[in-house]
């Protein structure tokens, strides 16, 4: 590692390893902590490659992520010996906690910076390809219906069919987008976002559908995953909407795809964290408009 980057590590701290994937978490002399995430799956280096591009791109724009550090020939991700690696300084503070409202309102302020900067991304056809544009949201919810099991309850499907058959018909913008927005990738020192991480999902999708899927899955970390509250819920958008408001169409498939996800999450069999509750109690609200739909 000493060849590549200006760094002189005096202590292996931790190492976590991923089937093909590896971080080490390293002490270096200068007193900095250091983050080194290496692969060994030689299909995944282009990928890695533009997305350490994209990543220092937004590091540069002011927004806050954790950026690989160039190394010595000025590369942000270095391949040799059949492995791909980046380098970065270790972001301190704690993963997101969905019972601060400051956090929540915070995190809905900065996707909505990152939606706004990445709608600028210069290149953004490097990091996915055309063929990658994903379906309209109209037919992915409605393939999802099709194929939905026994468990997921009647009065939600009906209510989503609903609200979908009766979607506007402007096409969403589609653009890059973060991929897995939720407590596990994004660090917090008090109410302050210190850090989005792991963009390695990126993706070519809608900001509303984006944001949707953020808000229900906020407080998932890396087990037993559960929903947030409507309040969570509620503050995460607001924070949202005070950088970027949404257009009425966004408006609109903010309640579907608010629903879809979380009957998505509905398990069969039992449900300890209540997804199936979450769900049944987002219809009450969604009921004026269900119904409104239906007299058209």
């Amino acid at each position: 590692m000493n060849t590549h980057w200006d760094a002189q590590i005096e202590a292996v701290e931790r190492i976590v390893i991923s089937h093909t994937n590896a971080l080490a978490w390293l002490a270096s002399s200068s007193g900095d902590r250091l983050i080194a995430k290496w692969s060994v799956a030689t299909d995944t280096f282009a990928s890695l490659s533009r997305v350490s591009r994209f990543t220092h791109w937004l590091h540069v724009n002011g927004l806050p992520v954790s950026a690989p550090l160039p190394s010595l020939a000025g590369c942000l991700q270095v391949e040799t010996e059949k492995v791909s690696m980046c380098l970065q300084r270790v972001v301190e503070g704690d993963l997101l906690d969905v019972d601060d409202l400051d956090q929540v309102r915070a995190a809905g302020q900065v996707l909505a910076r990152l939606h706004h900067a990445l709608t600028d991304y210069p290149r953004h056809d490097h990091i996915l390809p055309a063929y990658a544009r994903p379906q309209p949201l109209a037919a992915r919810i409605a393939s999802w219906l099709n194929s939905a099991g026994p468990h997921v309850p009647d009065a939600g499907r009906t209510a989503l069919r609903s609200l979908v058959q009766d979607a506007p018909t402007t096409p969403l913008p589609v653009q890059l987008v973060h991929g897995d927005f939720r407590s596990s990738n994004i660090v917090c020192v008090g109410s302050r976002i210190a850090a989005v991480i792991d963009f390695e999902s990126a993706r070519l999708d809608h900001c509303a559908d984006e944001l949707a899927r953020s808000a229900v899955l906020l407080g998932t970390r890396f087990r037993d995953w559960g929903p947030v509250s409507p309040e969570v819920r509620a503050t995460f958008l607001a924070g949202y909407e005070s950088e970027r408001a949404l257009t009425p169409v966004e408006q609109y498939w903010w309640n579907a795809l608010v629903l879809w996800y979380t009957l998505a999450f509905v398990p069969p069999g039992d449900d300890p964290t209540g997804w199936g509750s979450s769900a049944l109690g987002q219809l009450a609200a969604l009921q004026p408009i269900v119904s409104a739909v239906g007299q058209v």
